[in-house]
């Protein structure tokens, strides 16, 4: 099992030099009940509080083995359930086929 991204979408707004000192946050945007899909985002900060970059990612959880899309042990949505959610946060509701 391991994370597959579908779309990686970067918001630049301050520049980063190598010597900056940043912080990294992460919220749950959306999620499927079971997170077995989600979204989230990534804050990047200077060391003075200065937002630099907005991260947003949308992914899911893949069977290496089977090499298809699949639900998450325990474990593993637990985790996702402690992370912080984001105030527009929302439950994906899938189509069942």
């Amino acid at each position: 099992m391991g994370p597959i991204l579908f779309r990686e979408e970067a918001l630049f707004k301050r520049e980063i030099k190598f010597e900056d000192k940043i912080t990294v946050d992460l919220v749950v945007t959306k999620a499927t009940p079971d997170f077995s899909r989600w979204s989230v985002r990534h804050h990047f900060y200077k060391e003075d509080g200065t937002l630099s970059a907005i991260i947003n990612m949308d992914g899911a959880w893949i069977d290496m083995l089977a090499r298809k899309l699949a639900t998450p042990d325990n474990f593993i949505q637990q985790v996702f359930e402690d992370f912080p959610k984001a105030k527009d946060f929302e439950i994906i509701v899938r189509d069942k086929k």
